[in-house]
């Protein structure tokens, strides 16, 4: 019995595969980039320059080392100071950028100290130019009229010439000691802006005065402030520490300052007034 002999076919044509069952094609590999040190010191740069921008013209922290502002501001209080709203001055020139408002009576402002400009003072605005101040027993008379003061803290110090009557009489002055705080430049100048209803602010300074009014060496001892020398105003605390002797804030020599440093580490949890973190004024 014969085999049927078998005929070749055609070939059968394979499918092509899905998309999906190709196989992944191979990218080149891209050598990661190494950041070059100009690279790196451009940024650098660029992060100083943005840091010294904002100190200089949108805010700044200070500390307040000393108690003239006290309840309202304590000893040890670390806050940011807005300097938009008055017109910061340009470094090294005597140009200022406009100001975004005129300071207000009754204001809290950083300012360049008249007598050292490079000290900072805090203070509270009393006067401005055209203002006629006088004091009569503590009570603080503006333009006539009582003022409202809920902010002021009083001692129970006694009654002090030119601190708590003022202005002084010109004779007073002649014989006011200069270790009670008043500086003789300001005892020179003074008469000048005395008539018979109170002290009379010039255009262009203000007359400021501490809360802690008996505890404040201000205009009642040094003199006006020019508004040029107004830097900024006290936003809030951002940190606040009791330091156990307030004096530390103040210390000058590099030993003192050492010293005070390792009592902030040490203490650090236990003093700081963390209720006034984020206090506002």
């Amino acid at each position: 019995m014969e085999t049927p002999e078998l005929k070749p076919g055609p070939s059968p044509v394979p499918e092509p595969l899905a998309t999906s069952e190709l196989p992944p094609e191979e990218k080149p590999v891209q050598p990661e980039h190494q950041e070059t040190v100009w690279e790196t010191v451009r940024s650098l740069l660029i992060v100083l320059v943005g840091v010294l921008c904002i100190r200089t013209f949108v805010a700044e922290a200070t500390v307040i080392p000393t108690g003239s502002m006290e309840s309202t501001i304590l000893v040890g209080d670390h806050v940011f100071l807005n300097k938009l709203l008055y017109g910061p001055r340009v470094p090294y020139t005597s140009l200022r950028l406009p100001p975004l408002r005129k300071v207000h009576r009754q204001d809290i402002v950083a300012f360049r100290y008249p007598v050292n400009p490079s000290v900072m003072f805090v203070k509270r605005v009393i006067g401005v130019g055209g203002d006629v101040v006088r004091i009569e027993n503590k009570r603080v008379i503006l333009n006539g009229k009582p003022l409202f003061e809920p902010y002021v803290q009083y001692l129970s110090y006694p009654n002090q010439p030119l601190r708590d009557d003022f202005p002084p009489s010109l004779s007073m002055l002649e014989t006011y000691p200069a270790y009670l705080g008043l500086d003789p430049a300001w005892a020179r100048k003074m008469p000048s802006f005395i008539q018979s209803d109170g002290l009379h602010v010039p255009p262009g300074y203000l007359f400021v005065m501490g809360d802690n009014r008996d505890n404040s060496l201000d205009s009642r001892f040094w003199g006006f402030v020019p508004l040029e020398n107004v830097v900024g105003e006290p936003l809030f605390v951002y940190w606040s520490y009791d330091a156990p002797d307030p004096k530390d804030w103040q210390a000058d020599t590099l030993a003192a300052r050492l010293k005070f440093d390792a009592s902030i580490a040490w203490n650090f949890l236990t003093h700081t007034r963390w209720s006034r973190t984020g206090q506002t004024f």
